[in-house]
């Protein structure tokens, strides 16, 4: 599919549009690529494609070459990759699904009718990459707020699983941002364009920032939750073998059977070593009410 960026916008063509003029946009794919020899040879486009699993941008003598590995948001965490060729007068794009056409049909629906250079369509090409990315993240802190007032209500269920998962997406993401950053540098300086662009990976680089560090605060509020209901449950375990204590000790006492002992025979000692053990309980009760232990 090719397309004409001029004075009348983004518009249509075919093969011989897209060679005979400049602003000319070409989308292939690998299989349409691989064959395309008198193209490459024309343009002296010797870079070969590769597999990637991370963006870059490289530069050659007569063009820029750049690889791309697009994080695809709210889907099961997948990307889509492309390579693009930036020439001085034209754009080539290699990919595999049809994400390119539709950015590029966005954009000609924003753009309209009338002038509109290669630079423009650069800068607002790359914009599209990223335009919804601090929606998306803010969509991500919310989730990471609800989960803090899940913590504090004690609802702490499955809470290192999601806490996980939304930890690797952030990183995920910021990863992708500071490899953007990189690209930026090098459009700004050799096309001396998308320095907008630049200026927003670096403003949402700092936001994934700023959000791997409130997950990071919240994964410590769980712990210092976690610390302070097992502290409670010791707490109440130490009350209870205190209290205990001093009951095994009269149990223990009177459990030695020894034949000279005078309660053994008393008609009341069973009735006063109760009394005596409820009020061992009582009085242990109150003290520790008293000092606030529960």
């Amino acid at each position: 599919m090719y397309f004409i960026i001029g004075e009348e916008g983004i518009i249509e063509t075919d093969r011989k549009g897209f060679e005979e003029n400049s602003g000319g946009v070409g989308i292939f794919d690998e299989e349409e690529w691989s064959m395309e020899l008198k193209l490459k040879e024309k343009f002296s486009l010797s870079r070969d494609e590769e597999k990637v699993f991370f963006c870059k941008m490289e530069t050659y003598a007569s063009y820029l070459f750049g690889l791309f590995h697009v994080p695809i948001k709210k889907k099961e965490r997948r990307s889509f990759d492309f390579a693009v060729y930036i020439l001085t007068d034209r754009l080539i794009f290699i990919e595999e699904d049809s994400r390119i056409k539709e950015m590029i049909d966005l954009i000609r629906r924003r753009v309209g009718e009338g002038h509109y250079s290669m630079g423009e369509f650069l800068s607002d090409f790359f914009m599209a990459l990223v335009e919804e990315d601090i929606l998306y993240l803010a969509s991500l802190e919310r989730e990471i707020a609800e989960m803090e007032e899940m913590v504090l209500q004690g609802k702490t269920e499955h809470f290192h699983y999601r806490m996980l998962s939304i930890k690797k997406e952030i990183s995920r993401l910021y990863c992708y941002y500071c490899q953007m950053t990189d690209v930026g540098d090098v459009l700004s300086v050799k096309q001396r364009i998308c320095s907008n662009f630049l200026d927003r990976v670096d403003r949402i680089k700092q936001e994934a920032q700023s959000l791997r560090e409130y997950a990071m605060q919240v994964q410590d509020v769980y712990q210092s939750e976690i610390s302070i209901h097992q502290n409670n449950i010791m707490k109440f375990l130490t009350v209870v073998t205190t209290i205990f204590l001093p009951l095994t000790l009269i149990a223990g006492w009177y459990g030695m059977n020894f034949y000279n002992m005078p309660e053994l025979t008393w008609k009341y000692g069973y009735p006063v070593v109760s009394a005596i053990s409820l009020l061992v309980i009582i009085v242990s009760l109150w003290f520790f009410n008293k000092k606030k232990f529960f």
